[in-house]
């Protein structure tokens, strides 16, 4: 089998879990959308099943997948339903919904409930991608209740700078969110995962932690608001070539990378296909049977290249820790220009082990 692995540790998922419940106080969903962010969704489900409040992901097909693996804690659709006939879906699977626009609102009130949504009503408090603008979310919230239709309404919003702790417009939101709410039932929820590490005031009735989760920070390496987490991914590979080459030999694709001295190369299984993102090409960090080293050239579609010239104890059947406990994979992301989100969730044709 091709040596490309990644280690799901779901110990250090519920670990990570318990943290931002507790560190938020109240109550926890433990957003697993995105096939929980490329862990697995319903491995990660069942992995805090007997400790989570529930879980959030994006859309119908994601929670049914999770429903016919047994799973029946509560379920929240963040991006609520496309078109009305899936509301009869919700209702079967007793799933919650958002509800974020006033076509969704015209759905559900027209769609014949033979009992009562759980609704997440969003307001739209600054971020300007969905949500009721504050003016007008009184309006929204009283026709739900006067409806019947719903048997609570959870009042939420979601917010576009909470990573940047040295940003206004986290508290800007907050205000804009409370003045919005002002005199409605319902319990609150406005924390994700960097809301959860650094914005006490964020914390409400109900948290939404996503990438924290999955052990990575949303916010700036070394920030103290790190310490914790514990990554649940570690990606990694094996050396199945070795090239002894002198100073001056170019390396790749596009000859981008040139030896300066003698230099050992290894080849290990893994590429762009496989989810590591090409422009995370030479100088990327690496550990080489636990020993740090980086990448070499360009990262091609099934394979890459490695450093081992200060590593002579390495070779045939090495193994490169791509992310995970020596290599941050926020590390990884920076080098491409990109965020751990995106790398964690491209990840495939890896094998994946779960463990714990």
């Amino acid at each position: 089998m091709r040596p490309l692995i990644a280690s799901i540790r779901l110990d250090h998922f519920r670990h990570n879990y318990l943290l931002a419940r507790q560190q938020h106080g109240g109550r926890a969903l433990a957003v697993i959308k995105a096939n929980a962010y490329g862990h697995g969704a319903l491995r990660c489900a069942q992995a805090v099943a007997e400790v989570a409040d529930g879980f959030a992901v994006a859309c119908l097909e994601e929670a049914l997948q999770l429903r016919a693996g047994g799973v029946r804690l509560p379920i929240l659709l963040l991006e609520g339903v496309f078109e009305a006939a899936e509301l009869a879906e919700v209702q079967a699977q007793d799933l919650w919904l958002v509800v974020q626009n006033a076509e969704q609102l015209a759905m559900l009130l027209a769609f014949p409930a033979s009992k009562p949504f759980r609704v997440w009503l969003k307001m739209d408090s600054g971020m300007h991608r969905a949500g009721f603008f504050p003016a007008d979310y009184a309006a929204a919230h009283g026709r739900l209740v006067a409806s019947g239709k719903v048997d609570a309404i959870v009042k939420m919003t979601h917010f576009a700078c909470a990573d940047e702790p040295e940003s206004h417009a986290t508290a800007l939101q907050m205000a804009a969110f409370d003045a919005g709410c002002a005199g409605l039932a319902g319990e609150s929820s406005v924390a994700n995962s960097a809301a959860i590490m650094i914005h006490d005031a964020a914390h409400r009735d109900w948290a939404r932690p996503g990438i924290m989760l999955y052990g990575s920070t949303p916010l700036p390496d070394g920030h103290a608001a790190n310490v914790g987490l514990k990554p649940v991914m570690r990606l990694s590979s094996r050396v199945f070539g070795v090239r002894e080459l002198p100073a001056g030999e170019a390396v790749g694709y596009g000859a981008s990378f040139v030896t300066t001295r003698p230099t050992r190369v290894g080849l290990i299984a893994g590429g762009y296909a496989d989810g590591y993102p090409r422009l995370a090409s030479t100088g990327s960090p690496v550990a080489i049977d636990g020993h740090a080293s980086r990448i070499v050239g360009r990262v091609s579609m099934d394979m890459m290249m490695v450093e081992l010239t200060d590593l002579p104890q390495a070779g045939i059947g090495s193994e490169v820790e791509l992310w995970g406990d020596q290599v941050s994979v926020n590390a990884v992301a920076a080098c491409a220009g990109t965020i751990s989100y995106e790398l964690l969730c491209n990840v495939k044709r890896a094998q994946l082990v779960y463990s714990g």
